[in-house]
């Protein structure tokens, strides 16, 4: 147990440089230099008495074993003891690690300070102001000052030592860099591109010599520069703060002057493109470190560009780079594609991808995870699986997750199972985004809009069951989307024993801690109940949730009202009604569609079309769910009258049909023996599905010969792809049209000019004016 009486608040590093009246921040490093050197006198004079506090730590000796490990370089071996020292059974007090962070002050070791320290913090340990000035030492030591505050996660830290180091200090590159790298790790996108600029600028100036340490770390020369003025750099300036404008806003997407095309961020420069520009100091061999240095940063700008999702600076980057002449890395790439491809999409990322092919780069396994994943975004699953076979080996499932999001979107289960092929293949560990695609994949046996039935409910079952039990060997339960797309399955299945079982688990994982998880979970349950006719059962678990405290919204209000057109009662939905808008929600265009559903079904049409006309002056957008649930009572009954209103009052709303309009008019037709009229008005709503795909006569005349007209044995197949490419309108509306003119039927070039379509309007209008 550890003593929180004699324990010290933990403060943060950056947070004790900052606060304290006399920061060793704020002074000069001379100033530092010397108040270290007072320290380490003082410690050297008191010895072992001051590190201890006045008494032998008990922990003594395995501080020494470990100091004594990182003398002989067994780095391994002084993280193991460290471990063991940190898991002790005794409480620990900062002065059992004292001697481990005065070596590494003096080494320095800034790494294992680092390491040290970490364990502290999740010991829990106070750490005393002679910890905190032995970890300063050590980082300021070994050059990891502003990693301290990047690792503390306090930007405003960063800005504060900025702000010390410009006014004290003339700009030197390996600084800059380190400030370039402070600010894009801590997502301060807007310093990042200004301190590079910076960079830049210094680069420009004059000749800049970097050297070498004995270990072979970079360091530059100090170079006693003034910091340049505004008239020297133009728009630059120093400092970050009311600078609007030398960095185009981050938040905006959209930039003046950038490439149409990814021709122009082609980096491939002629040597004398860059002599003319003044810039031969790339190609200099005593500039090279100075060259790195650049591209360094510019890559790590780019890379945060890719987080913050900032198109435009990285192709403004991009295209600064080539007129330096700086040649851009597959890092550089692999930042830049990650950039561009949420905006401009995977087109704009492949011709990247050629360009670095061109360049003989290899791109990395990020770059094509990236492109896999905006290809399956747009649903390219062939694009998408290609790139990804070019991952010979990936930590991440990721990219995959986003193929089997694609196939779950497109209904293809089938090619589900190969990505999970090679996901095992690559041996790539789930996530739980992975076992939540794969209840929505594989939870439910039948395809949409079929029932199940006890074979397919067995089979359900053990899929379930076997997704479940891969869940328990990776460490995984559920969370509240798997939970939820298990639900639906379940429902879909008709499994409702299964279902409530399931929703008691929910309860106990979900439902008690967040109360919106909770009321979600219901709606799903509600909604299946619903869908299966179990009305008792879904009031049941309505009152079962209020009970609970989880308050109904919107969509459980719409559920319960759509319960009543099961119970055929209009009086309890309008009650429903009244406590939705009491509970702060409005009816919507669904709501107007389930109360016209109740009306129905006791054959109530003027009624209905009433609460219509009402829907539509309380400025609801009324959607082709709505008028298909009249169309499909009215063909039921032979109301050719409200059928032919309903089509044409669609027509005039602009609701474009779909392919159950069609066969709610169709079949009226046919079963009342007006079979001529049945294809007029069949050939007229086909068209009008095809409106918006098709406009000019051009584009209306290569339709008919390609699929409508088309003598080959191959029209049908190329209709049926349609289908496969989830444009199942236009494939039923080629079919429908197709299959009239077998028939004998001319094709309708003018649906609106159309006999049926006339009288239609003539007929609405007259009915409207009375």
């Amino acid at each position: 147990m550890h003593r929180p009486l004699a324990r010290a608040p933990l403060r943060s590093v950056a947070d004790y440089l900052c606060k304290s009246k006399h920061s060793l921040l704020l002074q000069e490093r001379r100033n530092v230099a010397e108040n270290l050197g007072f320290y380490r006198a003082l410690m050297t004079t008191k010895g072992v008495e001051f590190l201890a506090h006045g008494t032998e730590s008990t922990t003594r000796s395995l501080q020494m074993k470990i100091v004594d490990s990182l003398r002989l370089g067994e780095r391994s071996k002084a993280s193991n003891l460290l471990l063991d020292l940190g898991h002790a059974n005794h409480s620990l007090r900062p002065d059992d690690f004292v001697h481990i962070l005065n070596y590494c002050s003096r080494s320095p070791d800034p790494l294992f300070v680092m390491e040290t320290w970490r364990l502290m913090e999740e010991r829990e340990i106070g750490i005393d102001k002679l910890c905190y000035l032995l970890i300063i030492q050590a980082l300021c030591k070994g050059g990891y000052l502003e990693e301290l505050a990047v690792w503390q996660q306090n930007l405003s830290a960063v800005h504060e030592i900025w702000e010390d180091y410009i006014k004290h200090y003339s700009f030197s590159i390996i600084p800059l860099r380190k400030f370039i790298w402070s600010f894009t790790r801590l997502g301060d996108l807007k310093s990042a591109y200004e301190t590079l600029q910076n960079m830049v600028a210094l680069a420009l100036r004059g000749s800049i010599f970097i050297n070498r340490t004995a270990e072979g770390k970079l360091y530059s020369s100090r170079l006693d520069i003034p910091i340049p003025s505004n008239e020297a750099l133009g728009s630059m300036k120093f400092h970050l703060e009311g600078n609007e404008q030398s960095i185009p806003s981050v938040d905006s997407k959209k930039f003046n002057c950038f490439p149409s095309n990814i021709e122009q961020c082609n980096l491939s420069m002629e040597n004398s493109e860059a002599e003319s520009s003044g810039i031969s100091w790339v190609s200099k061999s005593e500039t090279m470190p100075v060259t790195k240095i650049l591209r360094w940063s510019f890559n790590d700008v780019i890379h945060a560009c890719a987080h913050a999702r900032n198109c435009g600076l990285a192709e403004q980057l991009i295209l600064q780079m080539k007129n330096l002449g700086l040649q851009p890395s597959s890092h550089t790439y692999d930042g830049f594609v990650r950039a561009v491809v949420s905006e401009k999409g995977y087109n704009y990322g492949m011709e990247v991808l050629k360009v670095m092919q061109q360049r003989n780069l290899k791109p990395y396994v990020s770059t094509l995870a990236t492109l896999s994943m905006g290809c399956s975004k747009a649903l390219e699953l062939n694009l998408a699986e290609s790139l990804l076979d070019q991952i010979t080996e990936s930590p991440y499932p990721h990219s995959y997750n986003a193929c089997l999001a694609a196939c779950d979107r497109l209904d293809q289960p089938e090619r589900a199972v190969q990505i999970l092929a090679k996901m095992k293949h690559l041996k790539i560990l789930p996530d739980i985004r992975t076992y939540e695609l794969l209840f929505s994949l594989f939870g439910n046996v039948n395809a949409p809009y079929e029932e199940g039935n006890m074979l397919s409910q067995v089979d359900a079952g053990k899929r379930i069951t076997a997704i479940e039990m891969d869940m328990a060997r990776n460490g995984f339960q559920h969370s509240h989307l798997s939970m939820k797309n298990l639900l639906i399955a379940l429902g879909a299945e008709g499994m409702i024993r299964e279902l409530i079982q399931y929703l008691r688990v929910a309860e106990n994982l979900f439902c008690c801690n967040n109360t919106f998880l909770g009321t979600v979970m219901y709606n799903t349950v509600l909604h299946s109940l619903v869908e299966a006719k179990e009305s008792d059962m879904a009031v049941e678990i309505f009152k079962n949730m209020k009970s609970c405290g989880f308050a109904p919204d919107a969509a459980t209000y719409n559920i319960l009202i759509d319960c009543c057109s099961i119970l055929r009662c209009f009086k309890s939905a309008c009650s429903l009604v009244s406590m939705m808008v009491r509970d702060g929600f409005y009816p919507q265009t669904l709501t107007y569609t389930v109360l016209i559903k109740i009306l129905l079904e006791d054959e109530n049409f003027d009624e209905a079309l009433n609460l219509l006309d009402q829907a539509f002056s309380e400025g609801h957008d009324l959607d082709v769910l709505l008028f298909n649930t009249i169309l499909q009572k009215a063909c039921q009954r032979g109301r050719i009258d409200v059928i032919e209103f309903i089509v044409e009052r669609m027509h005039q709303e602009k609701i474009q049909p779909d392919p159950s309009t069609c066969h709610y008019v169709f079949s009226a037709y046919v079963d009342q023996g007006f079979h001529s009229t049945a294809v007029e008005a069949l050939q007229v709503l086909s068209m009008r599905m095809l409106s918006e795909e098709v406009g000019t006569h051009d584009e209306k005349t290569q339709i008919e010969d390609d699929f409508i007209l088309a003598e080959d044995s191959e029209a049908e197949s190329r209709i049926l792809q349609l289908f496969m490419n989830s444009e199942e309108n236009v494939a039923v509306a080629l079919l429908n049209l197709r299959w009239c003119a077998i028939l004998g039927f001319s094709t309708c070039r003018s649906p609106d000019q159309s006999p049926w379509a006339v009288r239609l309007a003539r007929n609405y209008d007259t009915r409207k004016g009375n």
